[in-house]
């Protein structure tokens, strides 16, 4: 029996090569291979930013708390390598149809305004909802993208196995479960499947871990090392010359 083939998320961009949620980031995921590219996102000061962390110590040279800075303090600090701190929009520029972006929740207020702009670049720019996904440890903030615009696919983050498996995020019409390495099984695949939703694995950086993955049958991983997904064995990811990025599904 052939190897899984995984779907690949560039986590934080490439964040096992480039400063995290950085332009730069995202465009090495992108260089590597990556079918699709996972950010974080906070709304402060009226504008979508993308860093993973509530407060600004650990991924730039400021400090304090992310949603409390005028945006134009937050765009003068160094976010790595010289990068500021990106905008939504400017994710959405740099990857131009090349990959599937996860916008995912990070901070309160944020469902309305990503689920804004999605819906602004599907009906104004071209792009297609099936190149967007949305995810979230926070479901109420899931429900109510779902609530806002239905046609945008939602991803249910979890940490643990809840019970009843996959019920939960086909009760708010989730498009997949995204759960930890350390608590998939066989049970919640299995079962996710069964009700027509995908199975996202994060963050899968081993080798072993990826093969592991491939056994499981889970539909994709997220990875701060691309390139390991997409050179796992034949059958696992994709050809070593991809004529483009297609939809994963």
């Amino acid at each position: 029996m052939k190897p899984q083939k995984l779907f690949c998320f560039g986590h934080r961009g490439a964040a096992g090569h480039e400063p995290e949620n950085t332009l730069r980031s995202v465009r090495k995921a992108l260089e590597l291979g990556a079918d699709g590219v996972e950010v974080d996102v906070y709304c402060a000061d009226g504008q979508l930013v993308v860093i993973h962390d509530r407060t600004l110590g650990r991924t730039t040279n400021g400090h304090g708390f992310v949603s409390r800075k005028p945006f134009a303090q937050l765009r003068a600090l160094d976010a790595g390598c010289g990068e500021r701190i990106p905008t939504l929009a400017e994710v959405f520029t740099a990857v131009a149809h090349q990959a599937v972006i996860n916008v995912e929740l990070k901070g309160p207020h944020t469902a309305a305004p990503v689920a804004a702009l999605i819906d602004k670049y599907v009906r104004e720019r071209g792009w297609r909802y099936e190149e967007f996904v949305v995810s979230s440890f926070d479901h109420a903030q899931l429900r109510q993208v779902r609530t806002l615009q239905p046609m945008i696919q939602l991803g249910a983050l979890i940490k643990k196995i809840p019970r009843g498996l996959a019920a939960f995020a086909e009760r708010f019409g989730a498009w997949s479960v995204n759960v930890s390495r350390t608590a998939v099984t066989d049970e919640l695949v299995a079962d996710a499947h069964r009700r027509g939703l995908k199975v996202f694995v994060f963050t899968v950086n081993e080798s072993r871990d990826i093969a592991r993955m491939q056994r499981l049958g889970v539909d994709g991983v997220f990875s701060d090392f691309p390139e390991r997904v997409v050179a796992a064995p034949r059958g696992s990811v994709c050809s070593d010359k991809p004529a483009k990025k297609p939809h994963p599904f």
